[in-house]
C-alpha cells in the first residue's frame, strides 16, 4: 500500500504509540488526522513537541462521545484506533471508566468507521488479555482472562471489533501488542518507572520482580501497525506483536541498572505490587502468525532499544515526577 495522499485517522494520537504513528505515516506521505482527548489547556500531549505537528489535522475530542468521535472519522480511509485508558494500577480504582473508554468508545470508532464506510480499521489489544500464561509462547488461540479491570475492558473491546467485522463486514484488523517501550513513554510502565529511579533515587521500588514480560521497541510496532493496515489477509484477524522473548522484571531492572551505571538496590515494595490474583505472571509472545500474515518480525535488540530509551529519558528528566508513585 502507498500511504501517500490516503486519510487516515489515528485515535489517541497525542500518546505514546499514537505519536511515533502518526509521525511515521506523515513521513509516508499520508493525510494524517489525529483524535486528541479534549482538555481545557488545550494540549495535544506528546504531539505537541513533535516536529510534525504543523502537518497533522488534530480534532480535540472523545471517543467515549459518539459525535466526537464521527466527526474525526469522516473521510478516513484508514482508521488506526489506539485510544484508551491504560494504567492497570488505576483501573482498580476507576473501573467504570475503563469500561466506558475502552469498550464504549472502541464501540463508537467502530459504529462511525462503519457508517463512514472506512476501507480499513486496526484496533489495538494488549497482551493483558491472556492473563497468566497457561503456556508459552503464547498463540492467539490461547484463552482470554480478564484479571484486571483495564484487562477485561479490552477484551471487552477486542470482541466489539470481531462482532462488528462478523455482524456487518466492517474491516477490522486487531493487533496484540506485547509490552511495547522507547522514547516518551510515561512512568506508568515498568522501563520509565526503573529508568527513572536509576538515575535520580538512591533506590529503585517496584512491584513483584518476578513476572516476565515480552518487550518491542515502539519503532517495531509501528511497523507492525502499518503492516496490519496494508495486508488485505489481516482483516477479520487477531494478530501478536511481539518479540517472543520473555525477562523478568527483576533481570530487567539489573540490566537497566548496567546500562545507567546505577548502584541503586532494587527493592519489591508493597504499594506498587497488584493484588495477588491479578499478578500476570508470565508474558511472551508467539508471533508466528505475524510473522506469516505480515511479514512482521521486530529488529531491535533489547539492549539497543534500552540504550536509546534512556538517552531520551536523561534529556527530559523533568518530566517525571521521579519521586512519586504514578498510577
Amino acid at each position: 500500500m502507498s500511504w501517500d495522499g490516503r486519510t487516515v485517522l489515528v485515535t489517541g494520537g497525542e500518546g505514546f504509540i499514537g505519536s511515533h504513528l502518526v509521525e511515521r505515516l506523515v513521513a509516508e506521505g499520508a493525510t494524517t488526522r489525529a483524535l486528541v482527548l479534549y482538555n481545557s489547556f488545550g494540549s495535544w500531549g506528546l504531539l505537541d513537541d513533535s516536529p510534525v505537528k504543523s502537518e497533522v489535522d488534530v480534532t480535540l475530542g472523545d471517543i467515549r462521545d459518539r459525535d466526537s468521535v464521527e466527526r474525526a472519522v469522516a473521510g478516513a480511509d484508514v482508521v488506526f484506533h489506539l485510544a484508551a485508558l491504560i494504567a492497570i494500577p488505576y483501573s482498580y480504582s476507576a473501573p467504570a471508566s475503563y469500561v466506558e473508554t475502552n469498550v464504549t468508545g472502541t464501540l463508537n470508532v467502530l459504529s462511525a468507521a462503519r457508517d463512514a464506510g472506512a476501507a480499513r480499521v486496526v484496533h489495538t489489544s494488549t497482551s493483558e488479555v491472556y492473563g497468566t500464561a497457561l503456556h508459552v509462547p503464547i498463540p492467539e488461540s490461547h484463552p482470554l482472562q480478564g484479571q484486571s479491570p483495564y484487562s477485561a475492558s479490552k477484551i471487552g473491546a477486542d470482541k466489539i471489533a470481531e462482532a462488528f467485522h462478523l455482524s456487518y463486514g466492517v474491516p477490522v484488523s486487531t493487533l496484540r501488542p506485547f509490552n511495547t517501550y522507547g522514547p516518551r513513554q510515561s512512568a506508568r510502565a515498568v522501563i520509565p518507572t526503573i529508568v527513572t529511579q536509576a538515575l535520580a533515587r538512591e533506590r529503585i521500588e517496584l512491584g513483584s520482580l518476578t513476572p516476565t514480560r515480552d518487550f518491542t521497541y515502539v519503532g517495531d510496532m509501528v511497523d507492525a501497525f502499518l503492516a496490519t493496515a496494508e495486508t488485505d489477509a489481516a482483516v477479520g484477524e487477531t494478530i501478536n506483536a511481539g518479540s517472543s522473548r520473555e525477562i523478568s522484571v527483576g533481570e530487567l531492572a539489573e540490566l537497566i541498572r548496567s546500562l545507567v551505571g546505577s548502584d541503586a538496590p532494587v527493592v519489591s515494595t508493597d504499594a506498587r505490587e497488584r493484588p495477588p490474583g491479578s499478578e500476570v505472571q508470565r508474558l511472551c509472545a508467539d508471533s508466528s502468525k505475524a510473522q506469516a500474515l505480515l511479514g512482521w518480525s521486530p529488529k531491535t535488540p533489547l539492549r539497543e532499544g534500552l540504550a536509546e530509551t534512556i538517552r531520551w529519558i536523561e534529556d527530559h528528566l523533568d518530566r517525571y515526577r521521579v519521586e512519586s508513585y504514578v498510577i
